[in-house]
């Protein structure tokens, strides 16, 4: 670590090389000023550890560098010791209110102006660890802050940060998407782990670019399966839409993955628009989940689908089939849910 660097501003000459010589005697390393405006010029180069500043000189004064260095964020923390005439009182006074750490008065004693600098820099020093200190938590809470909005929705994520201590909320419609990968099970036999988790990371970030995309929510991986909901936790009117125009996004996506690194696998989805409630839940690896019948039925439509193919309910295509080409498939058996028509989602109109 260098040598403390001081900063002397006066406008006599003979006070700059009287202080200069004391200073440097005491191992200080100094630079010099000889008005106000020297004075800014010089601390916006050098970054001194701390300034002597007289107050008496032409053009700006010593009050006037004292309000520019605390007005500036880059320089305010720098200490100020004020030079000042013995009887001059009220001009020490006034440089303390806006700012100034200690005075010095004149004539200069040696003793005295050792302990107002290291004083000083014993301040700053304090402060500069402080404000490191500060920057640390900063950067940790905005790592934290990073790290939840990647486990929650932003909204969520807020409530939490107010202090809600249970969050479910009821939604009286919202579109579910299920997607499985079809042909992935087999793929993972043939090749590396290494290589499995970064074919299924490219994957799942194209989901989720898509997902943002079309301002739907993630819930969440499970395996080679993945979950979005359109609706939720922003109520909006236009989320069958939303997660019919992933649907058809991801099922291109799939395509064009499987021609670029030459494999053969497929999607399969499935998707139901209903009632849903949604909430938090878990103590250390919490979630945003999603529950009711419409999630199941989803879920349903998903797994008795067929590769390549998005599947909806009735409620699905009945909100849709204005702006989509469907394809109407039949009744189908789903468990739990009995018989069901179901459409193919093909395209846009």
């Amino acid at each position: 670590m260098g040598k403390p660097k001081v900063l002397i501003v006066d406008d006599e000459p003979f006070n700059v090389d009287y202080l200069e010589q004391e200073l440097e005697d005491l191992d200080y390393e100094t630079v010099s000023a000889f008005n106000g405006h020297e004075a800014l010029e010089q601390v916006a180069a050098e970054s001194p550890d701390v300034i002597l500043l007289d107050i008496m000189m032409p053009q700006m004064d010593g009050f006037q560098v004292l309000e520019h260095l605390k007005a500036d964020e880059r320089w305010r923390n720098i200490p100020v010791i004020i030079i000042s005439a013995m009887d001059d009182i009220d001009s020490v006074v006034r440089g303390i209110k806006l700012g100034a750490e200690e005075y010095l008065p004149k004539p200069f004693n040696e003793v005295l102006l050792k302990a107002r600098i290291e004083a000083s820099l014993e301040k700053k020093r304090w402060r500069d660890k402080e404000q490191a200190y500060l920057a640390e938590i900063e950067a940790e809470r905005e790592k934290s802050e990073r790290l939840l909005l990647n486990i929650l929705p932003p909204a969520i994520a807020e409530r939490l940060k107010q202090g809600e201590q249970i969050i479910a909320d009821s939604f009286q419609e919202v579109t579910v998407l299920f997607a499985d990968i079809v042909g992935f099970t087999p793929l993972s036999a043939k090749i590396t782990p290494e290589a499995l988790v970064i074919f299924l990371n490219e994957i799942f970030s194209a989901f989720d670019g898509l997902a943002k995309q079309h301002g739907l929510e993630k819930i969440k991986t499970i395996g080679d399966a993945y979950m979005v909901v359109g609706g939720l936790p922003t109520v909006h009117s236009d989320h069958a839409h939303a997660v019919a125009e992933m649907a058809l996004d991801m099922r291109q996506a799939i395509a064009d993955l499987a021609a670029t690194n030459d494999q053969p696998f497929d999607i399969r989805i499935g998707i139901h628009t209903g009632p849903a409630v949604a909430g938090v839940i878990g103590a250390t690896k919490f979630s945003y989940d999603l529950w009711g019948d419409t999630v199941n039925t989803a879920s349903r439509m998903e797994s008795h689908s067929l590769a390549g193919q998005i599947q909806v309910g009735l409620e699905t295509y009945q909100r849709l089939q204005a702006d989509y080409i469907f394809e109407e498939r039949g009744q189908i058996e789903l468990k739990g849910k009995g018989n069901l028509k179901t459409y193919f989602l093909v395209g846009r109109k």
